[in-house]
């Protein structure tokens, strides 16, 4: 199966804003509990639960508000779109690209993720469901 073109979108409705919104607080209210066990591989758990939440959020805003979300195999390109959200859609974004600048690190990284940078990845996380929120159930 050959790779997913850039920049490809999925056509998604009200109860598909309505589960990825579900996701996103999983993710985001399990990414605070793990924040608080302390231990070093936690952050970077954590780190990784609130990355899912802003992308699940992501996807939450796009479908509720445009009627499609980003289905490519490069996160980043979700960031344009999320950006056109009117509204929250410029700072979720800001908030997306500052997630995803984890990504690597908190999944497959060998070095820890520090505890301020996983605290901050998880109030990003939190912004962006609080966010995709007001996009789903408006």
């Amino acid at each position: 199966m050959s790779p997913s073109p850039r920049g490809r979108v999925q056509a998604c409705g009200n109860d598909d804003a309505r589960a990825r919104l579900a996701h996103a607080r999983a993710f985001a209210d399990t990414a605070e509990v793990v924040l608080d066990i302390e231990d070093d591989a936690s952050l970077n758990v954590a780190s990784s639960l609130a990355i899912l939440a802003g992308i699940a959020a992501s996807d939450a805003a796009c479908c509720a508000t445009l009627g499609k979300r980003p289905r490519g195999q490069d996160h980043r390109d979700a960031i344009t779109l999320l950006t056109s959200v009117a509204g929250r859609g410029p700072e979720m974004g800001k908030d997306l690209a500052r997630l995803l600048d984890l990504k690597d690190n908190a999944h497959y990284g060998v070095l820890y993720v520090s505890e301020t940078k996983a605290r901050q990845a998880v109030r990003w996380a939190r912004r962006m469901v609080t966010a995709a929120e007001a996009c789903v159930l408006r």
